[in-house]
């Protein structure tokens, strides 16, 4: 199980958004995350292109994953709670994907899809007009 380093994180603070009225406006208790992927001292290069690749979509363009957290009311409970989201993202990300076996159809699946389609067909031809 790989832990990022704090050193190789960047986190700023900043207000959070939605209720909470006059505390809300006044302290800065959102925290967002941002990890340099490609300077990372931490992964292999082939753990490297993994991440970059599964999570292609979160990552920047300088290559920075970049998370937040405003669901707690403190900042460093928020700034706990987005490096806990940062390890298991990284950690889930990295799990082998299952090699899928391949298996043929069983001699009764088939028998039962062309049931289905005869069926079927036999509906479609009692809809079609009679020619004398």
């Amino acid at each position: 199980m790989i832990s990022i380093p704090e050193n190789e994180i960047e986190i700023t603070f900043s207000r959070s958004r939605g209720k909470g009225g006059q505390k809300v406006n006044k302290t800065s208790t959102k925290a967002t995350l941002r990890w340099d992927i490609y300077n990372s001292q931490v992964l292999t290069p082939e753990e490297k292109y993994k991440i970059l690749h599964k999570l292609h979509n979160r990552i920047t363009e300088k290559g920075e994953l970049v998370l937040w957290s405003q669901s707690e009311r403190s900042q460093s409970q928020n700034k706990e709670a987005v490096i806990a989201r940062l390890n298991d993202l990284v950690n889930q990300t990295l799990i082998p994907e299952k090699v899928r076996i391949k298996t043929k159809p069983t001699k009764s699946s088939k028998e039962r899809r062309i049931k289905s389609k005869k069926r079927i067909s036999e509906k479609k031809k009692l809809r079609r007009k009679i020619d004398y």
